[in-house]
């Protein structure tokens, strides 16, 4: 028989280093979850991503036992790397940050491709290049659809 599921809780974690300490230690102590568990689990599987910010999805049943599904890294989070600064601009509409090309808009919605709710490369990349304008970061060059 298949458990039954209690909730949900939804983290953003760094790769590689989950510890107890807040915000992952009070969110599954909250629940009953053994945290010291999770932690080993989550920066076994992350090993290969130190340092990154994943978000993770944590399926938790009645027995006090836990699944939990690694996504990719946010875009904004990989669109700062590309600009290689620390954050988006206060006032996108007016102070521009910096700037990426098509190119790297296309690397970065190939590997958000499995997290977003589309078919389409190029639909992946109008979503990545809007995040991109909403956090005051210009897009150069022309869409390779529109040659």
């Amino acid at each position: 028989m298949a458990k039954e599921i209690t909730g949900y809780l939804k983290l953003q974690v760094k790769g590689g280093s989950a510890n107890p300490s807040p915000p992952i230690g009070p969110a599954l102590g909250s629940k009953g979850l053994n945290i010291m568990e999770f932690c080993k689990q989550f920066n076994a599987r992350t090993q290969d991503q130190m340092g990154k910010v994943l978000p993770v999805l944590i399926t938790y049943y009645t027995d006090k036992s836990f699944d939990f599904v690694i996504k990719t890294p946010p875009a904004p989070i990989l669109l700062l790397e590309a600009i290689k600064k620390q954050s988006g601009s206060a006032e996108p509409n007016r102070n521009k940050v910096g700037s990426v090309t098509w190119e790297q808009v296309k690397a970065i919605a190939e590997i958000k491709m499995p997290d977003l709710n589309c078919f389409k490369l190029e639909s992946a990349m109008t979503m990545v290049a809007g995040t991109a304008r909403s956090m005051g970061i210009t897009v150069t060059g022309t869409p390779p659809w529109a040659n």
